[in-house]
């Protein structure tokens, strides 16, 4: 039986990343970069698929865990019949080589302690060729070699390497895991203790420049201590999860690779770090932004590679079971080649937010969004896949316009408000065009509510921001109503559903997901704004309350069963938490920041 997902913790060096369970287990690394193929495989198939353990040899009567202060340093406190033993888990911030560092620290009494490594490359596909020379443990395949150094001595057995060993209070016994090319010889080894010490330092003076100061200051920190460990530094990309393919339901068919770069993430996300203080992450984010987009508009594209990579195919890998018999293990992702024109209204709208926020402008920007805006005056009327990425089939989704009308809105404030250049009579004209199509056609008289997609009753969750962008005031009935409706249809034990998969075959897909966590901090926030603070502050409480044990959130939940779902963490999540608790921290009346405001 494997872990449940919300009992890993994710450890990180703005490269890469791994996740540790509460067993002691790292059972998901991928190195050099977060979207290159796993080492560690055991998430999405068993121990034989790669995985390295560091836990008393007969077990624990009690487990606890913490990061330590604001960092990403994870601590998990062993407690046996014989004493107490910590392991303290981390990856340095680093310029090239990858590490990753396990202190194994006696607190009380004498532990014995056992080490298991099996290493897999290719998610679990590939045993490579072990050696020991000097004292180093070196498995090479391919291109990968990773090298281990340690005081404790190793034995192989039956394709794995495991150590036994004793710890006693006081003592201290570090491992160091190191990737390198393999045609290279193993870098230099590192001091596990200064290295320790430097992180613990870095992360700290990271985490200390926050300025948000409200209520759920802790919350806020942890989420953008994860965003910020989610980011790859060389290019300011952000992915939206470390993960591929942990399933939106056990057992299901809905698993996805989220290891890469969405550009609809992108104005939540700079308003995410710029409510945190955290103004040249934005300023990182936005230009990797404008280098992945650019080019020809008909070639927009919703995701990206961390660099800007265009080409990400999707493929299968049958030789893993997947999380808790969850098939198939994608690796890629499909819909990198659907049209979703959702995505040129969040485009426009991030850079609209950044120049609004005294961001230093990019020169050739506005030029950009003029091409951009050129094209989507020929395509707004076309059918797309959705905020969603349904595999149905395209359809006149109605988010789809609204955000084809916040494009067009924002090109026009551009000229309004900051004296650019552009033909902003004819955007004023489509603009009004798109909103009375979309009032027309998108809206059921029926219902009291927006729908999913012309001619549906089905409802939608991604319409909750329909007054958050800007498109219908708070009080607007139509929006009143589809909050209501929302509330009536989608809610679940105080968690959102996207839409209702059981009734709307038309995604494609086998029906049953559980909750989009970020679905409910927009029905918190669609609450703030319409007076309802009471129960935007208690959804937002229901929410806070079912992170982790060191404030991670997945994607999605299941109110049922009392778990969570989906790639995880989950940056999309976490960047919805920081602007909730921004937009309640910092109206005491019942009305949030409008994303349209100038």
């Amino acid at each position: 039986m494997s872990q449940r997902i919300e009992d890993y913790a994710l450890i990180g060096d703005t490269h890469t990343a791994a996740l540790v369970g509460r067993d002691g287990s790292i059972d998901w690394l991928c190195a050099p970069r977060f979207d290159s193929g796993a080492c560690f495989a055991a998430l999405l198939g068993g121990p034989e698929h790669g995985h390295w353990r560091l836990a008393p040899d007969a077990g624990a009567t009690r487990v606890a865990r913490r990061y330590r202060d604001d960092t990403l340093v994870l601590e998990t406190t062993f407690e046996t019949d014989g004493g107490e033993a910590r392991v303290v888990d981390f990856l340095p911030i680093r310029e090239d080589v990858c590490h990753v560092v396990r202190l194994v620290e006696g607190v009380r009494g004498q532990v014995a302690m056992r080490m298991d490594l099996v290493v897999r490359f290719d998610y679990g596909a590939t045993v490579p060729w072990v050696r020991r020379r000097d004292g180093t443990f070196t498995a090479v395949a391919g291109p990968n070699g990773l090298a281990l150094r340690s005081p404790v001595e190793t034995r192989g057995r039956q394709l794995a390497t495991e150590a036994r060993f004793s710890v006693a209070a006081g003592q201290r016994v570090p491992f160091v895991l190191t990737w390198y090319p393999s045609r290279l010889e193993p870098p230099p080894p590192i001091d596990a203790e200064q290295a320790l010490a430097d992180t613990v330092a870095w992360w700290r003076e990271w985490s200390s420049r926050c300025t948000y100061q409200g209520p759920w200051r802790d919350a806020v920190v942890r989420s953008l201590i994860t965003l910020k460990a989610l980011t790859y530094d060389p290019t300011g990309g952000i992915v939206a999860a470390p993960t591929t393919s942990l399933p939106e339901r056990i057992g299901g068919v809905r698993n996805w690779d989220y290891r890469y770069c969405w550009v609809r993430d992108a104005t939540f996300t700079l308003y995410a770090m710029m409510h945190g203080g955290y103004h040249d992450e934005a300023g990182a984010w936005r230009d990797w932004l404008l280098r992945a987009v650019a080019g020809d508009p008909a070639q927009l594209q919703i995701l990206y590679g961390l660099g800007g990579e265009r080409r990400i195919p999707e493929t299968e890998a049958d030789w893993l079971p997947g999380y808790e018999a969850s098939r198939p293990v994608r690796i890629g992702n499909a819909a990198v080649d659907q049209l979703q024109l959702d995505v040129f209204g969040e485009l426009m709208d991030a850079l609209h937010v950044a120049r609004r926020s005294g961001l230093h402008p990019e020169a050739a920007a506005w030029a950009l969004q003029r091409h951009l805006m050129e094209y989507l005056e020929q395509t707004w009327r076309q059918p797309d896949e959705g905020i969603w990425e349904v595999r149905g089939g395209p359809r006149v989704f109605t988010h789809s316009r609204v955000m084809a009308w916040v494009a067009f809105d924002r090109a026009v404030k551009a000229v309004e408000q900051f004296g650019l250049h552009g033909p902003v009579e004819r955007w004023r004209r489509v603009r009004d065009e798109i909103h009375d199509d979309v009032c027309e056609h998108g809206y059921s008289a029926d219902l009291g509510a927006f729908v999913q997609s012309y001619g549906s009753t089905a409802l939608d969750a991604s319409l909750l921001l329909i007054p958050l962008v800007g498109f219908l005031p708070p009080d607007d009935p139509r929006v009143v109503g589809t909050v209501a409706a929302v509330e009536r249809e989608l809610l679940r034990d105080g968690f959102v559903l996207r839409y209702s998969t059981q009734e709307d075959a038309a995604d494609g897909l086998p029906p049953g997901e559980g909750a989009f966590l970020p679905c409910t901090c927009w029905l918190a926030d669609a609450y703030a704004q319409t007076g309802r603070r009471d129960d935007a502050e208690r959804l937002f409480e229901r929410l806070l309350a079912i992170r982790n044990d060191v404030g991670l959130l997945a994607e999605e939940y299941d109110p049922a069963a009392g778990r969570m779902l989906g790639n995880f963490p989950q940056a999309f999540s976490h960047v919805a938490l920081v602007n909730t608790a921004s937009n309640l921290s910092r109206t005491g009346t019942g009305t949030t920041e409008h994303r349209t405001r100038a």
